[in-house]
């Protein structure tokens, strides 16, 4: 397999995963909320700033076992800081290709990670064009920031994460984001690997970046054409086809909010639990908070035994004054 020779040799003793166990905890709010035990699992915490860091930290390190000294890499802002990251701590230089929608505030702190920036294009699939040509041209390992099985098995120690914490107390269902579908695919995977995949799934996107609910709709991946939602990091047009394969003998439950609802939560979730998160992971927030949880254990979609567990993704592109737009754009008290 090609590689790339860096000035810095990668640090290949690094043989342990780079994310962390993330702390599960409850949530009151929620709890009261939905009418049950609603658990957080609190993957902002991770090092990076979000889930990413599990499957993109995955994946880099077995390239780098592979030869590859050099990362390059497309995102919108939460993979690449995740691949960022993972560069740096193994001692090899990155490259992160984001597209003009991602706020400018995301360029020091990838920089931070010591990462070379560069903005190509309006939405993701263009920056990643753009990073799959700086790849080839540099025989780079090339980091898509969910379309791999590499990527899905490290998200899927969230899973294994997630029953080890429940300890005898099974998950009633998992909420999660989409975006892409790498988050999905990594807990389908986790929960068929466990052998739990009858633990019921809730996917939450919002309104113009629901590529997940389209497909459901088509029976196949299909574009949604453009990103109008503000959950920039939702941002992919097209889910991977991975959703389909990993899918069979596992509950899905598809719901798409409004990006009001997303910015509700994440401006509810600052006052319950005193963290900032983005929309993208509002998204799932909302399931909560708008209702949907209490609905789908009030018809039986969620068994009436067991918590309620809520993946709270991340969070790398909010501030205090971008929350507080957000909330005054969308007449949000």
């Amino acid at each position: 397999m090609a590689s790339t020779k860096s000035s810095t040799p990668a640090n290949t003793s690094v043989t342990a995963p780079l994310h962390i166990v993330s702390p599960l905890i409850p949530s009151p709010a929620l709890s009261v909320l939905c009418g049950r035990s609603v658990l957080l699992k609190m993957d902002n915490l991770q090092p990076s700033g979000s889930f990413k860091i599990r499957g993109i930290g995955n994946y880099i390190q077995k390239r780098v076992g592979e030869g590859y000294s050099r990362v390059v890499s497309s995102s919108g802002g939460n993979a690449g800081m995740a691949a960022a990251y993972a560069a740096r701590v193994l001692g090899i230089p990155a490259t992160i290709v984001i597209p003009e929608s991602t706020p400018q505030l995301m360029i020091p702190r990838l920089q931070q990670e010591q990462a070379e920036v560069k903005v190509h294009g309006r939405v993701w699939n263009s920056a990643h064009e753009e990073a799959t040509r700086l790849a080839k041209e540099s025989k780079a390992c090339l980091v898509h920031p969910f379309d791999h099985p590499d990527v899905w098995v490290g998200h899927s120690t969230l899973v294994s994460e997630i029953l080890q914490q429940c300890g005898d107390e099974r998950p009633a269902a998992i909420v999660v984001s989409v975006g892409g579908g790498g988050l999905l695919c990594g807990i389908m995977k986790g929960l068929h690997a466990q052998g739990v995949s009858d633990v019921p799934v809730v996917a939450m996107e919002t309104v113009g970046a629901d590529c997940f609910s389209a497909a459901l709709e088509a029976g196949k991946p299909v574009s949604i054409g453009d990103i109008t939602s503000i959950a920039k990091t939702l941002g992919a047009l097209m889910v991977t086809v991975g959703v389909f394969e990993l899918m069979k003998g596992v509950s899905i439950s598809s719901h798409v909010v409004t990006d009001k609802e997303a910015i509700e939560a994440c401006a509810r979730f600052a006052d319950d639990h005193r963290t900032l998160v983005e929309p993208a992971c509002g998204a799932a927030l909302a399931a909560g908070y708008s209702g949907i949880i209490k609905k789908l254990i009030s018809d039986g979609t969620i068994p009436d035994k067991g918590p309620v567990v809520f993946v709270v993704c991340g969070g790398n592109i909010v501030t205090l004054d971008i929350l507080a737009g957000w909330k005054r754009d969308f007449n949000v008290e």
